[in-house]
């Protein structure tokens, strides 16, 4: 507000208006200034903050992708297509996969042959208690067994029923067509499977052999 008499051409009145306008105070300037020079220096802070984070997770994923090429024995091997070159992030993943696969499937072969002989030791514990069971049988009666057939004789009277039952198959059997030959395998089983015709097939061929042994 100019006194009364003064004009506005007076350099002391201009002074005045100048410290009276707000937009020119030395002191809001200052307060302005401050206030940038935090946020620049809250927006350094977290850019800095970020950029260490994002290195740091890259320092993480070098270090694992270093780690499987150690321990996966493939990325060790030369790899002639890509000569003396490093192996890429997708060929250690993929040489990655490749071995867990590998392991998976030799786990389970492992798997199926413990389980493989974990039953031939049953097997083997059974035959073990038979065998002694046929031995203290035998010690207690050492006479006993002296009048038992060997193996091959058992052989050859299987053998004969077998031949016997052949030759009708084969005499009653018609291939010409897969009905025929189910038609007639069940009719061969009704007249030649019958209990009464294997206990005379049995008889004769236990008749032959013991003509020949004796």
């Amino acid at each position: 507000m100019t006194e009364p008499g003064a004009s506005p051409e007076d350099p002391w009145v201009k002074v005045e208006y100048a410290y009276s306008d707000n937009s020119l105070d030395p002191d809001d300037e200052d307060s302005d200034y401050h206030q940038e020079s935090y946020k620049e220096s809250y927006k350094d802070r977290r850019r800095r903050a970020h950029t260490q984070a994002e290195q740091k997770r890259r320092d993480a994923i070098k270090r694992g992708y270093d780690d499987l090429q150690t321990i996966v024995p493939t990325c060790q091997q030369q790899d002639f297509s890509i000569g003396s070159q490093k192996l890429s992030k997708a060929i250690v993943l993929q040489k990655t996969i490749d071995y867990i696969q590998f392991l998976h499937k030799e786990k389970k072969k492992q798997e199926e042959e413990v389980s493989t002989l974990r039953k031939d030791v049953m097997a083997l514990k059974i035959m073990k208690v038979n065998y002694e069971q046929i031995v203290k049988a035998h010690q207690d009666n050492p006479h006993e067994g002296e009048d038992q057939v060997s193996d091959q004789v058992k052989f050859n009277v299987f053998q004969g029923i077998m031949d016997s039952l052949f030759q009708s198959f084969n005499a009653s059997i018609s291939v010409a067509s897969f009905q025929e030959l189910s038609a007639c395998v069940f009719s061969w089983i009704e007249e030649h499977c019958k209990p009464q015709t294997l206990r005379e097939i049995v008889i004769g061929v236990l008749h032959q052999l013991k003509n020949q042994l004796y």
